[in-house]
């Protein structure tokens, strides 16, 4: 199936190595935050804040990039994602003052928000439909890779440069940067774009390329749908109709968080070396954490479909309880050496990523109806991000003020809470129609292609 859509599989590889830079970028900072925190004398709450700077940035460019990938395509923000992943990282490992290091590591975080949103968008409307969730799940299986190679790079640099490799952690991510650059100037532009500007020819031309079968009946079905988004575009979100599935969204994008995912993947050595271990043992446990990541996610990719993800989220928050409350525990007793607090780490990460990782935007993606799932994914999105800086920014403090143990047993808590929410409130919706899930949700279900206006 794969070698009869190869440019097809080709260009949407190449889309998704946005997914590896969003997953590098995310952790690499893992690696530098102590020696910046030494460098420019911070306190906890601005070394979280310094952290998290690339986090502000990450949501703004996944909330305001949508506009612009409708404006001058796909292709050219693919390009502007690619150029500002390769400034930033030179940038960054350049800065002599701390400003500069805050301004470029909010600039890189706008590459990363809006690879999130302009990468799938590109691979869907690339993909043969009986290939696109597959290939879409390529981006998301980069972002894991990503970290992983993060952790790597991090780990290597330090065990051969030491304290002084914090430049080369942040620079090294301009090689990949610039393949991507270069590699999206052979792709071609999203046929559904070409045909939303009047570019019907050049549309038909991708689509070929594409080896795409019926291209005219695909040209009338794009033009149609285009017809019907526009019809929709006024449906508005905060309705009564809808305040289940945005609860659910908010809720679910909040316990992501509220699990300390990112807390740990920011600060993996930091945590690791509070255990009494060397710093270059604290990276290659890091590096374990980011291995076992890559491998669950894809373990929870093959069976999502097959067990469903209510089941999925009740195992992972039953396991991360688990291992959240043994770290604690561990940190409470003040173990030392670092290997018992590294193997409850990784289970944590193991069920995390078998759960929480793989579901939450399929299950955002499929609660919300076809007249308002843009703007369902986009507060569950905000909601994501908000979060991930709080915990990010908050984190440093909370560790040094309340001490491992208690930051650990909150996050337990808070798996808890994700536990008794999913197990009484949550719907499944494994192999259910979108209509069945809106009937479930009590949302009046009508015909997709009925006008905004008719809602009124």
């Amino acid at each position: 199936m794969f070698a009869t859509h190869r440019k097809a599989v080709r260009y949407a590889l190449i889309a998704a190595l946005g997914g590896f830079l969003f997953g590098f970028d995310t952790a690499v900072i893992s690696g530098v935050e102590k020696t910046i925190q030494q460098l420019w004398h911070l306190s906890d709450l601005w070394h979280g804040f310094t952290v998290s700077a690339a986090l502000f940035g990450t949501a703004f460019g996944a909330l305001f990039s949508g506009r612009p990938a409708e404006r001058w395509g796909r292709k050219n923000m693919l390009k502007i994602i690619g150029f500002l992943y390769a400034f930033t990282s030179i940038a960054t490992a350049l800065s002599h003052h701390w400003i500069d290091f805050i301004v470029f590591r909010f600039l890189g975080g706008l590459a990363v928000g809006a690879s999130s949103v302009v990468g799938p968008m590109y691979i869907s409307e690339i993909s043969p439909a009986r290939l696109r969730g597959r290939l879409v799940g390529f981006f998301q299986l980069n972002i894991v890779v990503g970290i992983l190679v993060a952790f790597l790079s991090n780990y290597f640099l330090m065990k051969y440069l030491g304290p002084g490799a914090w430049r080369w952690m942040l620079g090294v991510q301009a090689l990949p940067a610039l393949i991507f650059f270069v590699l999206v100037f052979w792709i071609p532009e999203s046929p559904r774009w070409l045909v939303g500007h009047d570019h019907l020819e050049q549309a038909r031309g991708v689509l070929q390329k594409l080896q795409a079968e019926h291209i005219e009946a695909s040209l009338q079905e794009i033009q149609q749908s285009l017809r019907h988004r526009d019809d929709l575009v006024k449906e508005k979100l905060w309705q009564k109709k809808y305040a289940r599935p945005i609860a659910y969204a908010m809720l679910l994008a909040m316990f992501n968080q509220l699990s300390g995912i990112n807390a740990i993947l920011y600060y993996a050595p930091r945590i690791f070396e509070m255990t009494g271990i060397q710093a270059d043992l604290a990276f290659l446990q890091a590096m374990m954490v980011g291995l076992t990541n890559l491998i669950f996610t894809i373990i929870a990719m093959s069976v999502i479909d097959r067990f469903g993800r209510k089941t999925l989220l009740i195992i992972g928050s039953l396991g991360m309880i688990a291992f959240l409350g043994l770290t604690a525990r561990a940190f409470y007793l003040n173990v030392q050496g670092g290997y018992e607090v590294m193997i409850y780490l990784i289970g944590f990460i193991a069920f995390f990523a078998f759960s929480q990782g793989a579901v939450i935007w399929v299950f955002i993606s499929e609660i919300f109806p076809n007249r308002v799932r843009s703007k369902g994914q986009a507060i569950g999105s905000t909601t994501h991000w908000t979060m991930d800086i709080l915990i990010s920014w908050l984190f440093p403090w909370m560790a040094a003020t309340l001490g491992g143990g208690n930051s650990f047993l909150i996050f337990t808590v808070m798996m808890v809470l994700q536990l008794i929410f999913v197990w009484r409130f949550l719907p499944e919706t494994r192999g259910k129609s979108l209509e069945e899930i809106q009937a479930a949700l009590g949302i009046d279900v009508q015909p997709e292609h009925v006008s905004a206006y008719d809602h009124s």
